[in-house]
């Protein structure tokens, strides 16, 4: 049924509650293509001001390598469970990076986390998951992490 699944990831416990449902799923549809991916922020113009460019520039190498070494772990852990896995890690605003990769690499259905915020932090925040839902041309499962909270 599916071909390609996009999991976008944020580095949380939150976010990784869907990956149960994209083994499931993956493992139930004969997936042969899960991408696990992690947008990072760029690091704002400001800092560039307060701080030399060697020193940003190093930042921004830290952060890929360590969003490249987690989503690395994740791929290994589902792979180990019969799932054909994949990390990525692209630079941008969450939500354009996400719906961009879905148009670029013949993703077939998304499956995200959704983080629970409501009220005064979903409004200062923005949801990306929200952005994702309203804008995307393909399926979006979402996966509340209720199980996953403590409490």
């Amino acid at each position: 049924m599916y071909k390609k699944i996009l999991v976008p990831l944020d580095g949380s416990e939150l976010a990784e509650c869907a990956l149960d449902h994209v083994k499931a799923i993956a493992i139930g549809c004969q997936v042969p293509e899960v991408v696990l991916l992690r947008v990072i922020e760029p690091i704002p113009s400001q800092a560039y001001v307060e701080a030399p460019e060697d020193i940003i520039r190093e930042a921004e190498k830290r952060n890929r390598t360590e969003a490249e070494d987690y989503l690395s772990k994740l791929a290994d852990d589902l792979k180990k469970g019969g799932v054909a896995a994949q990390a990525v890690v692209v630079l941008g605003r969450e939500a354009d990076e996400i719906l961009d990769y879905v148009n670029k690499n013949q993703v077939e259905l998304i499956i995200m986390s959704t983080h629970g915020r409501s009220g005064i932090s979903r409004w200062v925040w923005g949801s990306v998951t929200d952005r994702v839902i309203r804008h995307s041309r393909v399926p979006v499962l979402t996966v509340s992490p209720a199980g996953c909270r403590s409490g």
